[in-house]
C-alpha cells in the first residue's frame, strides 16, 4: 500500500509476543480532528471534513498496518499533521482521502462528485507518486517524479499533502519488518523529500524527514557524528553558554527586545557539510549556532552591528538574506564569529515573522481573510515567497523531456544548491547555486535567453562562459539569433535547468543533423534505381515502415536505424528484386571467421578471432597469431601490437582471405573526420559516402567546438579498397580537415 510503508506494533526487547491483536497506536478522533481546524478556521466546512473522514474509514474498511492498526490510521495522522500547518479544509480533505484511488476501489470521479473538484485534483496529483520508491529500476522512480512536480507545479497544496504522508510513514519506519526496504525508503527521503520540503520553504518538516531518515539509512555515520558532538559538548559546552549569555546581556544593554537561544546543528545537516565540502570535523564553522529573534527588520541590523563591535567577524561568512531572500521567501541575517575560547559560532538574526516563514515556508500563508479561509498571495509576495517560482526551475526540467534518469539527475541537482547571488542589468535579482556560470544565469532569466547565449559581460567586461560568478555581480548576457547547443555546455553549466534545456537542444541538433542525413541518403537511394525525391510521395511509405511521417522516417535512417534502400523499396515496391540484387552481399559475421579466412598452416579444429586492436576487413593484408587460451587471432600485417606479440612468443601463420570474404560479404569499416562546424557539412559527407557507394550504419559526434567537430562513421563496404576510396574521396571535401580509418 502506497501510504502503509509503517506502524508494526513493537514489542519491548526480551518480551514474548503477545498472542492476541497488538494494542493499537491512539489516532485522532473525527471531532478532534475537526476542533483543531476550527481554532483556526472559522469558516471551516466541518461536513466535508466528516464526509472525507467517515469515506476514509469505510473505504480501507479492514486493511491492517504491520501492527494491526487499521489502516485508516494513518490517512488520519497524515490529516492531522496538516493541522499542525494550519493548512485549509481542501488540503486536509486530500489527506484523509489520499490512499484511496491507490489502495481501494474508490475511483476519481466518485471523489469528484462527493467532494469536488478541488480535491479530487489533489488526490489524483498525491497519487502520481503514491509508488516512488528508491527500487532498482531507477527509471520507474524518475517517471513518477517527473510526473509529480507538474501535479506539484499546478498546486503547492500536493506537495503539503505527500510531505505529510512521508513524514508519518517516516516516524513509524522502525516497523517495516526488512532492513533493505526500509533503507530504501530512508534514501528516498534524503533524496527526494527532504530536498522538496526545504526548497518550498519547509524548514522544520526537511529537519524531521532527514533526521529520521538519516538515523536508518546511515546509522554509523550518525553514531560516530553524535559521538564527535559528546565530546565538543564537553571541551566547549562552557565557551558556548557564556556566549549565549554574553549576547542576551548585550541587547538587554542596548535596548533590543530580543530572544536568543542557542541551538546545535543537526546531525544529518553535519553529514551533509563533511560529504559536501571535504573538511574536518573540527573546521566546521557552524556546529553550534545561536538565533537571535527580534521585532523589526531594523532590529536585525542593529543586532548585526553590536555582535561584530564584541567579537570579530570570519571574513566572508556574512550572508544577508533579508536584502536578497533565497528564492523560497527565506529571510534572515547569517554571520560567523569568532567567540570565546576561539569557538567559531554561526549566529543568525531575523524576527519572529521571518522566523515563522524560515520554519514551515509556504505554509506560513494560509490565514482568514474576506471571510474565508485560503492561501494568501499577497501576504507570500510580500514575504519574497512565490509558490509557483519555488518549483519553476523543477517544472522546466520535468519539460524539457530527455530520458527519466536524465530528469532524476537534474532534478536533484536543482533541489541541493548552495546560494549566490547576481543581478540583471536592470538590478533584478538572481539566486544561483554555488559554481553556477553565465550559461545557468541565463536559463535562471528566461529560457529562451539560455537558449541564445553566445558571451557574457561580467560587471561590464566581457569574460568566457565557464566563469564563475560571485556575490553582487551584475551579468549581461549577450544573445545571437541561432538556438544551438553550446560547445562543451556540460562543463559550463551547473543548475539543472540549464543541463536539461542544454540537452534539449542538442537533442534537437542531432534530430536535425540526421533527418538531413538522411534526406540525403534515401534521395541517393531513389537516385541509384531512377527515382528523384522530389518526385516521390515518401508519406505511405513511411507508414509502411512503421514511421509517423517522412521527418521521422529520415531520422532514422539517418542515425542508422533504417535503410535508404528499404525506403525505396516501401515507396516503389516493384524494386524489391533489384534491391535484393544488389544486397546480394551479406554482413560478415565475426563469429564464424573461418567462413572468411584460410591458412595453410592452420590446425584443424583451432579457434580463430579477428582482433579488436586493428579490425581487419577484406582486403586487408593479415596474419595470424598464436596467443595462448585464445587461439589464432587475426592482425593486419600493419598490426602495431604485432611486435610485440612476436617479442612475446607468439608465432605468425600467413593468412588469405576466402572468395566467400572477398566477394559475397560485407565488412564495417570505420572513419574518423575531422570537419568544419558549419551547416551543411554532414549532408556533403553522406553524399560522398552514398555516391560512393557505402552504407553508413552508425553515426557519432566524438567531440565539439565552435569551429571544428569530430565524427565517427562506421560504413559498410565490400572490402579495404572501397574504404579506401571513399576515404579518398572524403578529403577532396573543402570542409574536412582530416579523415582517417580507425583501428580498434
Amino acid at each position: 500500500m502506497a501510504g502503509g510503508d509503517a506502524v508494526a506494533a513493537k514489542v519491548p526487547a526480551g518480551a514474548a509476543a503477545p498472542a492476541e491483536t497488538p494494542a493499537r497506536t491512539r489516532f485522532l478522533r473525527q471531532f478532534e480532528l475537526v476542533e483543531r481546524m476550527r481554532a483556526y478556521d472559522p469558516s471551516l466546512d466541518e461536513a466535508l471534513i466528516n464526509r472525507a473522514y467517515v469515506y476514509a474509514t469505510a473505504k480501507h474498511g479492514t486493511q491492517k498496518r504491520h501492527s494491526g492498526d487499521p489502516y485508516f490510521a494513518h490517512p488520519i495522522e497524515v490529516a492531522g499533521i496538516l493541522t499542525e500547518y494550519k493548512l485549509d479544509a481542501a488540503t486536509i480533505a486530500a489527506g484523509l482521502l489520499h490512499d484511496t484511488i491507490e489502495d481501494t476501489d474508490a475511483t476519481r470521479e466518485e471523489i469528484e462528485a462527493m467532494f469536488g473538484s478541488l480535491v479530487a485534483d489533489l488526490v489524483e496529483g498525491v497519487t502520481k507518486l503514491s509508488q516512488l520508491e528508491m527500487q532498482s529500476e531507477e527509471n520507474k522512480q524518475a517517471q513518477n517524479l517527473q510526473k509529480f512536480i507538474l501535479a506539484m507545479s499546478k498546486d503547492v497544496r500536493v506537495l503539503l499533502v505527500k510531505l505529510a504522508d512521508r513524514l508519518h510513514n517516516m516516524r513509524t519506519l522502525r516497523h517495516i519488518p526488512k532492513a533493505e526496504k526500509r533503507r530504501r525508503i530512508a534514501l528516498e527521503t534524503l533524496e527526494i523529500y527532504g530536498p522538496l520540503a526545504r526548497r518550498t520553504g519547509m524548514e522544520k518538516m526537511a529537519r524531521e524527514l532527514e533526521s529520521l531518515a538519516f538515523h536508518e539509512a546511515f546509522p554509523e555515520a550518525e553514531t560516530a557524528i553524535n559521538a564527535r558532538l559528546e565530546q565538543l559538548r564537553a571541551e566547549k559546552g562552557a565557551n558556548v553558554a557564556n556566549v549565549s549569555q554574553t549576547i542576551t546581556e548585550l541587547f538587554e544593554f542596548a535596548g533590543i527586545d530580543a530572544r536568543v537561544y542557542g541551538r546545535e546543528k543537526q546531525v544529518y545537516s553535519i553529514w551533509r557539510k563533511l560529504q559536501r565540502k571535504s573538511v574536518e570535523f573540527s573546521d566546521l564553522a557552524d556546529v553550534y549556532a545561536f538565533r537571535v529573534i527580534v521585532q523589526k527588520p531594523d532590529d536585525c541590523y542593529r543586532a548585526l552591528g553590536l555582535i561584530h563591535q564584541t567579537w570579530r567577524c570570519v571574513p566572508d561568512q556574512l550572508e544577508d538574506y533579508i536584502s536578497n531572500p533565497k528564492p523560497n521567501g527565506y529571510r534572515s541575517i547569517h554571520t560567523t564569529v569568532i567567540g570565546p575560547g576561539n569557538v567559531r559560532v554561526e549566529i543568525q538574526i531575523r524576527t519572529e515573522e521571518m522566523d515563522k516563514l524560515a520554519e514551515v515556508g509556504v505554509a506560513a500563508h494560509w490565514r482568514y481573510k474576506n471571510e474565508s479561509y485560503g492561501f494568501d498571495e499577497e501576504l507570500a509576495a510580500s514575504a519574497g515567497l512565490d509558490a509557483r517560482e519555488a518549483t519553476r526551475a523543477l517544472l522546466e526540467i520535468a519539460e524539457h523531456g530527455g530520458g527519466a534518469e536524465e530528469f532524476l539527475e537534474h532534478a536533484k541537482l536543482e533541489m541541493y544548491s548552495d546560494h549566490v547571488f547576481a543581478f540583471t542589468p536592470k538590478g533584478t535579482l538572481i539566486a544561483l547555486p554555488q559554481g553556477a556560470t553565465p550559461l545557468d544565469f541565463a536559463y535562471a532569466v528566461h529560457s529562451g535567453i539560455g537558449d541564445r547565449c553566445v558571451g557574457v559581460k561580467v560587471n561590464g567586461v566581457e569574460q568566457p562562459l565557464r566563469a564563475k560568478l560571485r556575490n553582487g555581480d551584475v551579468v549581461e548576457i549577450i544573445t545571437g539569433e541561432r538556438v544551438a547547443p553550446v560547445p562543451g555546455y556540460d562543463s559550463l553549466t551547473k543548475t539543472g535547468r540549464a543541463k536539461s534545456a542544454q540537452r534539449r537542444l542538442e537533442r534537437q541538433a542531432r534530430r536535425e543533423e540526421f533527418s538531413r542525413l538522411g534526406r540525403d541518403l534515401v534521395a541517393h537511394a531513389l537516385h541509384r534505381y531512377g527515382h528523384e525525391l522530389a518526385e516521390t510521395a515518401l508519406k505511405e511509405a513511411a507508414e509502411r515502415l512503421g514511421r509517423h511521417d517522412e521527418e521521422e522516417l529520415f531520422v532514422a535512417v539517418g542515425e542508422g536505424s533504417l535503410k535508404a534502400a528499404a525506403v525505396a523499396v516501401a515507396a516503389f515496391p516493384g524494386l524489391e528484386d533489384k534491391v535484393r540484387k544488389d544486397a546480394e552481399r551479406k554482413p560478415m559475421e565475426a563469429e564464424k571467421a573461418k567462413l572468411y579466412v584460410r591458412g595453410g598452416d592452420l590446425t584443424p579444429g583451432v579457434a580463430l578471432h579477428f582482433a579488436s586492436c586493428c579490425t581487419p576487413i577484406p582486403g586487408d593484408r593479415i596474419v595470424g597469431v598464436h596467443e595462448a587460451g585464445k587461439g589464432v587471432m587475426i592482425h593486419t600485417i600493419d598490426c602495431e601490437n604485432l611486435e610485440a606479440l612476436e617479442d612475446a612468443g607468439g608465432a605468425w601463420i600467413d593468412l588469405a582471405w576466402t572468395p566467400t570474404a572477398l566477394h559475397r560479404t560485407l565488412a564495417v569499416g570505420r572513419i574518423h573526420a575531422t570537419v568544419e562546424n558549419k551547416r551543411g557539412v554532414l549532408g556533403d559527407l553522406s553524399r560522398i559516402i552514398a555516391e560512393h557507394e557505402g552504407d553508413i550504419l552508425n553515426l557519432r559526434m566524438a567531440d565539439r567546438s565552435s569551429d571544428f567537430f569530430d565524427m565517427v562513421f562506421d560504413i559498410e563496404v565490400a572490402d579495404a579498397r572501397h574504404l579506401t576510396n571513399i576515404l579518398a574521396a572524403m578529403r577532396t571535401s573543402k570542409a574536412v580537415k582530416g579523415v582517417e580509418r580507425v583501428r580498434g
